[in-house]
């Protein structure tokens, strides 16, 4: 089950101590690999050039595997028998930058997410990955050698996770 992590801030300055709470949101991603070691990124449909893996929140209740099967499935189209979760970690966090983040505290309560990445190996017989969905969220997928991820397809603020990311996963350094 997932709850919402909560960190807080102490500050010391000239007028006393501050402390303020930053919530960071569930999240899951997927890091599905074929059978030739290349990583699946899909481009946002909203953004031209933006590519990423799949992801997205933990719903109120659900296991992390539970939003991962369901997170995969509405972006991509593979369902969870299509793929194999070999490797999972978590504790990836990254705050919203600060333009979007009064909005992000009202729509999810949150500061910015805390990633769960998990690693799927594809399965042989699995379907083509198809990112027309009912609500599609991206344009376009690719399959790349992991060392060809550029930092420069993401938003600033999410670029030091996926740094730690591709070490963790597949010792690339970015």
């Amino acid at each position: 089950m997932s709850e919402f992590r909560n960190f807080v801030i102490v500050s010391h300055g000239k007028n006393g101590t501050m402390m303020s709470m930053v919530v960071y949101r569930p999240n899951v991603a997927a890091l599905v690999v074929n059978s030739a070691g290349h990583l699946l990124i899909c481009e946002r449909k909203t953004t031209p050039g933006a590519w990423q893996f799949p992801q997205g929140g933990v719903d109120t209740g659900e296991s992390l595997e539970a939003a991962l099967h369901r997170e995969v499935s509405e972006e991509v189209g593979l369902l969870a028998q299509d793929y194999e979760v070999v490797d999972r970690r978590e504790g990836y966090r990254y705050l919203y930058p600060k333009r979007v983040r009064v909005k992000k505290v009202r729509k999810h309560g949150s500061h910015g997410q805390e990633q769960t990445y998990f690693l799927c190996q594809l399965r042989t017989n699995a379907p083509q990955v198809n990112v027309k969905q009912k609500r599609p969220e991206f344009r376009a997928y690719r399959w790349i050698p992991p060392e060809e991820f550029d930092l420069d397809w993401l938003p600033p603020f999410k670029r030091d996770v996926y740094r730690e990311v591709m070490r963790d996963f597949f010792q690339v350094e970015l």
